[in-house]
């Protein structure tokens, strides 16, 4: 049976250690949604608004809870992990609280400047914005991302099709893992309880 991992942020782990530390633009995001390039393309009859200056934002989900996706350990098996809708929540707001907007990569290898954070928000009910955007059959919870594409390579590859989607880079805890490790650290307690007994008696 394949497993599915719950993936957390421990309270265990050192300060800023877990959770997200930037955001990848890719043509295949691992949450299977793909963004929205975001143009001025608005006609207003009134305002008689110009249509030939992009806006240059992308606005996407970054993460959508308990949406299972597909991983690979280096055994080569099989596995999901998934994130909760408290995980993202605070995933969310420590990438902020660390000011970590900035930080942007290509494929999740390239480093790309000029590309940056300008809104986050999460999904709390059906009138939410992102419905405006085609984004209506995604639960609430989902971490959504509008990032602003000053790099005009970038934004090519956005209009051509070639990237399609936001991927996190972040640390997070298996949850599995942590919940062995607590085990293990009782069924070690419950040993040294018993040699004290055994030792008086």
């Amino acid at each position: 049976m394949t497993k599915i991992v719950e993936l957390i942020i421990s309270e265990e782990s050192q300060e800023n250690e877990d959770g997200v530390f930037a955001i990848s633009l890719v043509e295949s995001p691992a949450i299977e949604e793909n963004w929205i390039a975001l143009k001025k393309q608005e006609r207003e009859v009134m305002k008689c608004a110009k249509i030939d200056e992009d806006k240059r934002l992308l606005i996407a989900p970054a993460l959508i809870p308990n949406k299972q996706i597909f991983r690979m350990d280096e055994k080569g098996e099989d596995f999901y992990v998934y994130f909760s809708k408290d995980t993202i929540k605070q995933a969310s707001e420590l990438f902020l609280k660390n000011s970590y907007q900035k930080n942007a990569t290509l494929e999740h290898k390239l480093e790309i400047e000029d590309i940056f954070v300008v809104e986050s928000w999460i999904k709390e009910g059906a009138v939410d914005k992102s419905v405006n955007y085609g984004f209506q059959d995604l639960p609430n919870g989902t971490w959504f991302v509008t990032m602003k594409v000053e790099n005009d390579e970038i934004w090519q590859k956005v209009k051509d099709g070639e990237i399609k989607g936001f991927s996190i880079e972040g640390y997070f805890t298996d949850k599995i893992k942590t919940f062995s490790a607590n085990l293990n650290k009782e069924d070690l307690l419950i040993d040294k309880i018993k040699q004290i007994l055994t030792s008086e008696s």
